[in-house]
């Protein structure tokens, strides 16, 4: 699974075969707040006396239900970009179709094997695992979508993806959970959860939604539709357009996105935790609109420098996702930082929340030095 590569440092180039750095940056950026940029945000803005900064931080806790926040959007823009990246890698392999399914299908086995392991495969406790979760969620839509772009064109895809979602909302809105209503999208009455519970093994996890997994069965279909929009937004930027045209058009379909996502939910509200309808507009939309912003930057006006911060972190986005799981960073910043911190007053949980990120992020520095990335 680790490859060697030397990363793309050449001149930024718009043209329609080259892998852009935007999208490694924009990985970065997602996952940044994975590693504790949220923490680190939180402590900043509770040190701040403005009314304002109590409103920004509510932006980094999920809402409990219903509704849309910057946190939200983390795990939609990675899945989003898992999509954006299938015309580059799948590209020289569209008259190899046995070779490409071999490709894909590995990398599903193994995003599904790490996520199990991920959550406690390896206890050999089968009743408490989470058979559900974030890599193995990737990894179905992430096969589903490369195997329809290898099948179909734009047009075919598009329409796809709009049955997905108009098909999703059909379901829930005229299918009852036995014993419910049809369009019953509380937390205890929706048809997604119903499912879960009924035919899901294992765990359901309590701390997230409890009456049905948040990356469960049902709720993955339109979780599809997230890495769909992520291929058409690769094939658009693998256009012959030139990169101006390429951004204004990402950043006007991402404005029109967010308006729809917002207007359907009048009728489907927007819930993260069964990935309605709406919620893939809406967090579709604002991944569009920061696509067109780091595109726009790193790849037409070539600030390519800037990016490194953030590209550090992209290129391994799987290995900083798992490698926390036995490797305790906070631990590693607070044998170095921990008494400055202590002597610090408030300002110790920022040192300290900062720390942990400085911590992972030379790990991944190291990584990039040595040419190794994790690749799937």
């Amino acid at each position: 699974m680790a490859a060697r590569r030397e990363p793309d440092r050449g001149q930024a180039s718009v043209s329609s075969g080259e892998r852009l750095l935007s999208l490694d940056a924009l990985r970065g950026f997602d996952m940044f707040w994975i590693m504790g940029g949220d923490t680190l945000a939180v402590v900043a803005l509770s040190m701040l006396p403005f009314p304002a900064a109590k409103v920004l931080r509510q932006q980094f806790e999920h809402v409990e239900w219903a509704g849309f926040v910057f946190y939200d959007l983390i795990f939609p823009l990675f899945l989003f970009l898992v999509g954006c990246v299938i015309p580059y890698s799948l590209q020289k392999y569209q008259s190899q179709p046995g070779a490409a399914a071999w490709r894909i299908l590995r990398r599903v086995m193994l995003l599904v094997l790490l996520g199990l392991i991920a959550n406690g495969l390896l206890k050999l406790r089968p009743d408490s695992l989470r058979y559900c979760g974030v890599l193995q969620r990737i990894g179905v839509c992430y096969g589903v979508a490369a195997f329809l772009y290898l099948r179909f064109r734009v047009r075919g895809l598009s329409l796809l993806t709009a049955g997905i979602l108009l098909g999703y909302w059909a379901v829930l809105a005229l299918i009852p959970a036995p014993g419910g209503v049809p369009g019953d999208y509380t937390k205890a009455g929706n048809l997604a959860g119903w499912l879960d519970r009924r035919l899901l093994p294992g765990q359901i996890p309590a701390q997230w939604y409890g009456f049905g997994d948040n990356e469960g069965l049902l709720s993955t279909i339109p979780a599809v539709a997230t890495a769909l929009l992520g291929v058409l937004a690769g094939l658009w930027l693998k256009s012959g357009r030139s990169g101006f045209l390429k951004a204004a058009g990402l950043a006007a379909a991402g404005v029109a996105f967010v308006f729809a996502g917002y207007e359907w939910a009048r009728w489907f509200p927007i819930i993260k935790n069964i990935w309605t309808s709406s919620f893939v507009l809406v967090a579709g939309g604002f991944s569009l609109l920061l696509l067109s912003v780091f595109y726009l930057v790193i790849d037409v006006w070539g600030l390519r420098r800037p990016a490194f911060f953030w590209e550090v972190i992209g290129v391994n986005a799987i290995a900083i996702y798992m490698v926390p799981r036995f490797v305790e960073f906070d631990n590693i910043a607070g044998f170095f930082l921990g008494g400055l911190a202590v002597r610090s007053g408030m300002w110790g949980s920022l040192i300290m929340a900062t720390g942990a990120i400085a911590a992972q992020w030379l790990f991944l520095w190291w990584l990039y030095r040595s040419r190794t990335f994790l690749r799937l």
